[in-house]
């Protein structure tokens, strides 16, 4: 008999995050022949045109989410993994003092349980084991990275009640939830001290050396997964968001071998598990066999 797959949903709040945040975990574990899905809540129809080579920047709404529905397809190609809208509109990013309202109908001010609802519906169709997402900050304070978080938790925790999101789909219990982190401190400022011992210019050192980065605090890391040889395919994914990245910009100003030699692992915090297992891990499905999950 056949031992089904293991299913992997990675939950983001805008395209392009799924590259730069676990991108090449899910292209590990896609490569492995476990089911991978990525979920992006918005259209990241708000972003600005980042990557300076792009020529021209994009004001329109619709226009910048054409554009970036291309980008996130040949992103989920490059990963070889499968991708679902939510169908919110992104919050944007408010600047000033004092911050401006929210724009009206963005994803940051739906409902939790309007906003949830998709969620719910597409984890009791796809059925994942695990689900990624962020932490309770978001990972950094973007109104759609926190409401990201909200979402996928409060999906990750009703997905197999029968009483909750009725009209949603046969219940399916999810059995890990965890966050990204890939953006720590540590990282940063171990791959920093790499570069400088290897006689190279660093691109971290304002940042390592800033006060706001002394002040990050250091969440818990659970899970390591060693994912090196799916650098090529995350790379390939974050160039496809040609919008978003700029190919001679901060992602890649790390030599990928060095980088393979220092921090070759992707990390997490195991924030909910349904089964047993033990900490620190190095797989996002230790402790789950895949028949598991399902109705209560």
């Amino acid at each position: 008999m056949t031992t089904p797959p293991l299913r992997l949903m990675a939950v983001h709040a805008h395209p392009d995050d799924e590259s730069s945040k676990g991108a090449a975990t899910t292209a590990r574990y896609a490569a492995s022949g476990a089911e991978v899905l990525v979920v992006s809540c918005t259209g990241g129809e708000r972003g600005s045109v980042l990557n300076p080579s792009y020529g021209r920047q994009i004001t329109d709404l619709e226009e910048m989410r054409q554009v970036r529905t291309v980008e996130m397809a040949a992103a989920a190609e490059a990963l070889g993994v499968q991708h679902r809208w939510l169908g919110f509109v992104d919050s944007g990013l408010p600047e000033g003092d004092p911050l401006p309202p929210l724009p009206p109908g963005c994803f940051a001010l739906t409902p939790l349980e309007e906003a949830a609802a998709p969620l719910v519906e597409i984890v009791r169709e796809f059925r994942p084991h695990v689900i990624t997402t962020y932490d309770p900050t978001g990972g950094y304070p973007h109104p759609d990275h926190i409401m990201c978080h909200r979402v996928a938790k409060e999906a990750f925790e009703t997905a197999g009640d029968p009483e909750r999101y009725r009209d949603r789909g046969a219940p399916w219990t999810p059995l890990k939830l965890y966050y990204n982190h890939d953006f720590s401190m540590t990282r940063i400022r171990t791959m920093h001290e790499a570069m400088i011992d290897a006689g190279l210019e660093s691109p971290f050192g304002d940042w390592v050396e800033s006060r706001a980065a002394r002040e990050i605090p250091e969440r818990e890391v659970t899970t390591r997964i060693p994912c090196a040889e799916s650098f090529p395919a995350r790379d390939a994914a974050l160039v496809a968001h040609a919008t978003q990245i700029d190919p001679d910009g901060f992602f890649f100003a790390t030599p990928r071998d060095l980088e393979a030699q220092v921090w070759p692992v992707e990390e997490y915090e195991l924030a909910a598990s349904r089964v047993a297992t033990t900490l620190p891990e190095d797989d996002l499905f230790a402790g789950i066999a895949g028949d598991e999950g399902g109705a209560p």
